[in-house]
Order: structure tokens, then sequence, then C-alpha cells
């Protein structure tokens, strides 16, 4: 084999590799916004039951529903405080 070929065949393994690497982290950042709006919505979730539960003394409650859900699980704790003043 002539060293051209050896070349060759190294920099199309160097480009898949570099190749597979753009598709995996491709795949990986949208699987760390679902992970980030999974937590949140379960923090906003619980933080929305113990105001409700908290609440019931000055008559204070937050629907649980989907339009809540949606809020909470895209801002987080700032979004149940936001539904808890509005």
């Amino acid at each position: 084999m002539d060293m051209s070929l050896e070349i060759g065949i190294l920099i199309a393994y160097a480009f898949g590799i570099f190749a597979l690497y753009i598709i995996g982290y491709l795949f990986l950042v949208p699987l760390k916004i679902l992970l980030k709006l999974i937590i949140n919505s379960i923090l906003g979730g619980i933080f929305i039951v113990i105001v409700n539960l908290a609440g019931q003394c000055w008559d204070l409650h937050i629907p649980l529903n989907l339009l809540s859900a949606v809020i909470v699980g895209i801002l987080g704790i700032p979004g149940a405080l936001l539904l808890m003043f509005f």
C-alpha cells in the first residue's frame, strides 16, 4: 500500500468520528432541555401542593391544571410564585 491511501483512510476515520460526535451532541441537547423541563415541573408541582396545603388557612389556592403545569414547567419555582400572586 502506498502512503496516500493510508492517510486517506485515517482522514476518513477522523471525519467519521467527528460526524458521530456532532450527531450525538444534537441528540443530547434536546434531552437536557427535556430533563430540565421535567425537573422544573416536579419541583413546581410540589411547590403548588405545599402552597395549597399551607394556604388553606388564608383561603389561598392555586389550581393544578394543564396551564399551570406548563407555566411552572417552563419557568420553574418563579412560575409557581407568579401563579400565586395572580
